[in-house]
């Protein structure tokens, strides 16, 4: 196929308010260090609300991992991982943080040494290894929050309750690090603001259904680092009311993020960090937009137990679910509801070597979403981080063949 001209996109003005944002969260985090402000370094997926409210700085090795990816400097620190003994299969992620441990080198310089551990397995299984390996290096405490696996739909009432316990023994070991009684007062007021920064981002999400779309998934894995690392916080409320008023201006208007859309796709899974750009690229010239993705909306997940009498119990309630930890029969079900909420033409499905969590029944989910509503999927084979098995041009044929396939679907429905 004849290479495309490359496509202008217009970029949200709030990309550089959110660059401030995370430029201000990690110089915080590094120039508290010996300051006696202490830290804990907690897994995407882990309850942050009660770090907030016992004014621990939380930081994510995972959100550190990706900033190396997309950064190109992944690679050079999963070799140094690999130098050091730990295997090319082990997660990217885990094996970037390591090397940058190692090494002493990121875009950041290295984060900041942690007080406190904090793991939950609703990710996935590795982070349980990694995370230990870290309390080896470090020597400090480690949470370790076990969170069920969820084969049904709906989620088991004995697993919530198990998961409520388990945050009660989380409030312990915060008052043990910190030196004083864990306050359920504050907590109850972080909750409030991880709610409605939870709120903003579903809003957001939500907008992405209008046509054509004001913003792709390649933005929102952009845009999705504060809701990850700042949620519970004032600051990062005001940057998704911003983000918020920006893509409302852009819905009111007509404004595109892929100018002539033409079709309208779902991606499964984490990104591509080290071809990112590219791949908005690419599939912006062949006027086709990445409108949801399963994983940015995991951040505004909210589990069906509301009691605002009992936060541990509603948390316990949101922390167990979400797209990853629920077998594939849930995932069925929220593909073609996404699919029809959005008007998607069909799915891009990101087989990530890094994430068998994530990755494990894909082909299943897209044999059973072609043979049961007529929705096409893409299987992309690749690593969120580690670029050294990428193919370019195999990549591109893949792409173009999917789309050419939606071009001949449509002109078959005319």
């Amino acid at each position: 196929m004849e290479s495309q001209m490359s496509v202008e996109l217009p970029r949200l003005q709030s990309y550089k308010r959110m660059k401030e944002v995370m430029t201000m969260y990690y110089m915080g985090a590094k120039m508290g260090e010996g300051s006696g402000q202490k830290m804990a370094w907690i897994t995407s997926g882990a309850p942050v609300e009660f770090l907030y409210a016992a004014d621990i700085t939380p930081l994510y090795p995972e959100n550190h991992a990706a900033m190396c990816g997309a950064t190109k400097m992944a690679d050079m620190l999963c070799g140094a991982a690999e130098d050091a003994g730990f295997s090319r299969d082990l997660c990217s992620y885990a094996r970037t943080d390591i090397g940058a441990i190692i090494t002493g080198t990121s875009p950041i310089g290295g984060m900041p040494k942690p007080d406190l551990l904090v793991c939950c397995n609703n990710i996935c299984g590795t982070v349980t290894k990694w995370y230990q390996e870290l309390q080896r290096r470090f020597d400090v405490p480690l949470v370790f929050i076990d969170a069920p696996y969820q084969y049904e739909p709906e989620d088991a009432s004995h697993a919530v309750a198990y998961m409520k316990e388990q945050l009660k023994d989380y409030t312990e070991v915060i008052a043990q690090v910190t030196g004083r009684p864990f306050d359920h007062d504050r907590f109850n007021e972080v909750v409030g603001l991880s709610e409605k920064a939870a709120d903003l981002w579903r809003d957001i999400q939500a907008m992405l259904a209008h046509k054509p779309a004001p913003m792709n998934s390649f933005d929102t894995f952009i845009h999705l680092a504060p809701i990850v690392t700042l949620r519970g916080t004032q600051i990062c409320i005001d940057y998704y009311e911003e983000l918020k008023a920006e893509v409302q201006e852009r819905v009111d208007n007509g404004i595109a993020a892929i100018p002539g859309e033409r079709f309208r796709l779902g991606w499964d899974n984490l990104a591509i960090w080290h071809h990112i750009n590219q791949l908005s690229q690419k599939f912006a010239e062949r006027q086709t937009a990445l409108v949801v993705s399963t994983y940015p909306e995991s951040f505004c997940y909210r589990g069906p137990i509301k009691d605002p009498k009992d936060h541990l119990l509603s948390f316990a309630s949101t922390y167990i679910g979400g797209y990853i930890n629920h077998g594939l029969d849930y995932r069925e079900k929220e593909l073609a509801h996404m699919a029809e909420k959005f008007s998607l033409d069909g799915f891009v499905m990101h087989s990530n070597r890094s994430c068998r969590a994530y990755s494990f029944g894909q082909y299943e989910l897209a044999r059973r979403l072609e043979d049961t509503y007529g929705i096409p999927s893409l299987m992309l084979e690749a690593d969120m981080n580690d670029s050294r098995s990428w193919s370019d041009e195999q990549v591109n044929t893949r792409i173009d063949a999917f789309i050419e396939t939606l071009e001949s679907r449509a002109a078959q429905a005319v």
